[in-house]
């Protein structure tokens, strides 16, 4: 008899998005837009706070100004895909906060890819704390 095998729909560890990889409580988003570092690009702001030890976690926030709750949402949603697919390039011990922008809503996915890679190279030229 053969060993089990993997659900059809299970993805290998490095690409699923569990629940510890994201920031929930309010107290840590508090946490990281207080004491974080912002930084800026034409489709989203994201904040970093480095040194948490348990990361990374994301985040992802998206006033009501940017749309209504069904533009949010799908803004959302293609964030956090490609922010799944490159979660384990981000420094182990960051939280960050995505804020997109409308822009982010029509803009092709691989600008907004192109966005996010810019910001992973911005973090791995942070130089690490003390």
């Amino acid at each position: 008899m053969s060993a089990p095998s993997a659900p059809p729909n299970s993805l290998p560890a490095t690409l699923d998005f569990p629940k510890r990889a994201r920031l929930l409580r309010p107290s840590e988003f508090r946490k990281v837009y207080d004491q974080g570092e912002r930084f800026t690009c034409a489709l989203f702001s994201a904040f970093t706070l480095r040194g948490q030890g348990d990361g990374p976690r994301f985040g992802f926030t998206l006033p009501r100004a940017v749309g209504k709750s069904v533009v949010r949402n799908r803004i959302r949603r293609r964030l956090r895909e490609l922010v799944r697919l490159s979660r384990q390039r981000f420094p182990a011990d960051s939280w960050t906060v995505f804020n997109p922008r409308r822009a982010a809503e029509e803009a092709p996915l691989e600008r907004l890819r192109a966005d996010l890679e810019r910001l992973i190279g911005r973090l791995s030229k942070v130089t690490d704390l003390p």
